[in-house]
């Protein structure tokens, strides 16, 4: 059996790490989460520079994912005809919400998100394509979960990390949260990943009924809920959008 190269399983796992963590991330941060000698850490780095996937900033000398990298990620997700089928509707429905959406598909364990678009105001916000969420506590990771056997398989199997006080790690409560959202259609997450954030998310079907993705709006709790609960026309909103990415990728009776 052929054996993984040491240097590539370093570099992917450090450009991991700059795209879950914060925006940039010193020399001795990187070396230091990731177990490895500064000058180990350093020449990775500086390969990774010279290849476009790493930037330094000039000023604080710390590191982020370069442009390169972006581009090939973009790539990938040009031809994802579940990103392109979506791309009006959730416009739409971030500009009606007032919110911002996220478009999310099960991979690795977790939601990856290959669409994101900004809530419309002028507040500074963070392009989040290609960060991955959790499957057990966010609301695009819960309805994935509930609809999709494997993710509900891996979200089970998989330890259930508590980020807040309200994050269901019970794996029976979590099982019987799974069958409420495929009773009502949509899953919330009220501050069970972030506090004072809150979300709402529903799922897409391709022509064979399959799930393939989710939608969700997320925004401030003070925003997005009103006595405790989400908004009805925000739910209302993002089954709608589900619905019709639904259709045009040939699902029916959405």
């Amino acid at each position: 059996m052929a054996k993984n190269i040491q240097s590539l399983e370093r570099a992917a796992a450090m450009l991991r790490l700059l795209a879950g963590g914060e925006r940039r991330l010193g020399l001795s941060d990187i070396a230091s989460s990731l177990g490895l000698a500064k000058g180990t850490a350093h020449g990775i780095l500086r390969t990774l520079q010279h290849e476009g996937f790493v930037e330094q900033d000039d000023t604080s000398g710390r590191y982020q994912l370069g442009a390169e990298l972006l581009r090939l990620g973009n790539s990938y997700l040009d031809v994802h005809e579940l990103r392109s089928r979506a791309l009006v509707w959730t416009d739409d429905l971030a500009r009606s919400s007032g919110e911002s959406t996220h478009l999310g598909v099960l991979h690795q364990r977790g939601v990856l998100i290959v669409h994101h678009v900004f809530r419309p105001d002028d507040s500074r916000q963070v392009l989040e394509v290609g960060a991955m969420q959790p499957l057990h506590s966010t609301a695009l990771g819960k309805v994935l979960s509930a609809y999709d056997p494997v993710a509900h398989t891996e979200a089970m199997e998989a330890e259930r990390q508590s980020f807040t006080p309200r994050t269901v790690t019970d794996p029976q409560e979590f099982d019987s949260m799974l069958d409420l959202i495929r009773a009502r259609g949509w899953a919330a997450d009220m501050e069970e990943t972030w506090e004072g954030v809150a979300a709402v998310a529903a799922p897409i079907h391709d022509r064979r009924r399959m799930p393939v993705g989710a939608v969700a709006v997320t925004g401030a709790v003070e925003r997005v809920c009103v006595d405790g609960e989400l908004r009805p026309d925000l739910v209302a909103s993002v089954r709608d959008c589900a619905r019709a990415v639904s259709r045009d990728l040939g699902a029916r009776r959405f």
